[in-house]
Parts: C-alpha cells; sequence; structure tokens
C-alpha cells in the first residue's frame, strides 16, 4: 500500500469534477443556514454524520469487494433526490475516467461498462482507492474528507469567508472525521456477512430538500 496514494486521491486537484459542487451549501446560503465559519461548521457536522457516514460506508465497502451492482443499489435507496442521484452519478463518471487514466484496472474497466451514465460517486471511490492499493479506513477518510471540505471550499467563494476560518472548521472537525471513519468501516465489515442493509442509511432531509429547489435555480455558482 502506498499512503501517497491517498494523497493524489483526496487532493481537491485529482479531476474528478468536485470543484464544481458545493455540497448543498449554496443552496444553505440562500437559505439562510450558513451566514459565516460558526453557521458553516454546524452544517459540515451535520453532512459529516449522515451523508458522509453513508458515503464513507459504501467507499469502505467497495474496497472490501462487495458487490458493485449491490452497492449502487444501496446508494441509489440512500439518496431519495433525484438531483442528488443524478449530481452522484455524474461525478461517479468523472471519477472512473480519472481513476482509468490514474491507476489502471480491469475492475474499473468493467465498471466503466457496466455503468455508461456512472455509477454513485462513493462507489466508484472505493473502487479507485482499491485500484490505488489503499486500504477501507483509506477510503472512508477519503470519503469524509469531500464530504465536508467541499462545502467549506465553495463557502469561501459564496460568502467572501476568510479562508483561515474555514479551513479551521475543518480542523475542529478532525476528532468527529476519524469516529465516524471507524463506524463507516466496522459497517462496511458487517455488510460482509449480513448484506448490504447491515451499511448505514442515515438521512438529512434539508439536504435532499435544498438539492431538488437548487436544481430549478436558473442562475447558480455550483452544479450542485
Amino acid at each position: 500500500m502506498s499512503r501517497a496514494a491517498l494523497l493524489v486521491l483526496a487532493d481537491g486537484r485529482f479531476p474528478a469534477g468536485g470543484h464544481a459542487h458545493s455540497g448543498g451549501a449554496e443552496a444553505a446560503v440562500k437559505a439562510g443556514r450558513i451566514t459565516d465559519a460558526a453557521t458553516l461548521e454546524h452544517f459540515c457536522r451535520g453532512r459529516l454524520h449522515t451523508t458522509g457516514l453513508v458515503a464513507a460506508a459504501l467507499a469502505a465497502a467497495a474496497v472490501l469487494g462487495l458487490a458493485v451492482d449491490e452497492l449502487d443499489a444501496a446508494a441509489d435507496a440512500r439518496t431519495p433526490s433525484p438531483a442528488l442521484r443524478t449530481t452522484a452519478r455524474r461525478l461517479g463518471r468523472q471519477l472512473v475516467r480519472a481513476a482509468r487514466a490514474t491507476w489502471p484496472s480491469t475492475e474499473l474497466d468493467a465498471l466503466a461498462r457496466e455503468f455508461p451514465k456512472g455509477a454513485h460517486q462513493p462507489v466508484v471511490l472505493g473502487l479507485t482507492a482499491r485500484a490505488a492499493g489503499l486500504e477501507p479506513l483509506d477510503a472512508a477518510y477519503c470519503a469524509l474528507y469531500e464530504s465536508v471540505s467541499g462545502p467549506a471550499t465553495a463557502t469561501v467563494r459564496l460568502l467572501s469567508l476568510d479562508p483561515f476560518d474555514a479551513t479551521g472548521v475543518l480542523a475542529r472537525l478532525a476528532p468527529e472525521v476519524d469516529r465516524v471513519a471507524d463506524r463507516a468501516v466496522e459497517a462496511a465489515r458487517r455488510a460482509l456477512t449480513e448484506g448490504v442493509d447491515a451499511l448505514p442509511a442515515a438521512s438529512a432531509p434539508l439536504l435532499e430538500i435544498g438539492a431538488q429547489a437548487h436544481a430549478a435555480w436558473p442562475v447558480r455558482l455550483f452544479a450542485s
């Protein structure tokens, strides 16, 4: 295993398309739920323990070798919003393109054939981590970091928030990221014997509602 591969995969400059998405922050800013660093921290904490946990468990399960079609169906079932399902598949398609160029893999080739319109991004993330020689915990960390760093970065643009303050939010959440990553991997390991129903299904209704509203905006800074 190369720990440096995790740095490549988690780097915001990795060409997987995540920079164009705010993780729900744009809708939350417009609704007045994010106004400063304190409210950004509350928002990111909510994402971490809901959609972040779900994504991390799916990614870890993919590293462990659970069936991709079952994981993708599980991701679909845990994403009520059609707008978010579309976004997840679009990001998955972009990630698989970048991953195949970076870590060539027969599994990634098969994934691209089976899901020409894209599998859910956390599932692709897990297979990418597997191709890079990473462990389930690495994939979980990557998914969780994405779940909070995306909104933090977006809020710097949306609110002209001081980047130091946004980075401070991520630093304060770090101990919780550690705990959620462990929970995600434990759930993924249970899914090996109990099936995908053992994976977390934590929900975030405001994110789902906000995503649907955001998708209908005529003008927006971020794709989601």
